[in-house]
């Protein structure tokens, strides 16, 4: 993959809204060689989807609880991790998976309408699973930066400094 490829993959990862015309110009490459690299990208899942970033808090009525979940499972033999997180990530309160390092096997981040509706998903469907040991669950109280993007209502302070 060329640089400039990996550029345009980096240009889109931070905003999947510029138009191709646009990361041409600043690729210094063609329009179609863009729309080329992106419909490879896209047929090779590189390119997975594209998305916006929403802060739901602003949004009353339509804000969730975010719990970060972790999991210690016991590895099946010959599959290792994959098939228990097969199982864990086709829950549709699933948003996020990861497979990690340390205390705990995996990271699951879970979103529901209540704190509650998130306690049955970890009673009644998580810890039930043939290879989950244990869970710890964590509710996120205010989200502060999220794919790079800060979440800040605050306005700049644009006043001159002036000391002695």
């Amino acid at each position: 993959m060329s640089e400039k490829e990996k550029e345009l993959l980096r240009l889109l990862e931070k905003s999947g809204r510029l138009e191709s015309e646009k990361l041409a110009i600043m690729l210094n490459v063609s329009e179609a060689e863009v729309k080329e690299w992106i419909s490879k990208f896209e047929s090779k899942k590189i390119i997975l989807g594209y998305s916006a970033i929403v802060d739901w808090a602003k949004v009353n009525e339509l804000e969730t609880v975010t719990a970060m979940i972790d999991v210690k499972v016991t590895p099946k033999r010959g599959v290792g991790f994959d098939e228990v997180a097969e199982r864990i990530y086709r829950f549709k309160e699933v948003k996020a998976l990861y497979l990690m390092s340390g205390t705990y096997d995996l990271a699951v981040v879970i979103e529901g309408k209540t704190m509650s509706e998130i306690a049955r998903f970890v009673s009644e469907k998580l810890s039930t699973l043939d290879s989950v040991l244990s869970t710890t669950t964590h509710f996120q109280l205010k989200k502060y930066k999220h794919d790079g993007v800060v979440f800040d209502d605050r306005d700049e302070d644009n006043r001159i400094v002036v000391s002695p």
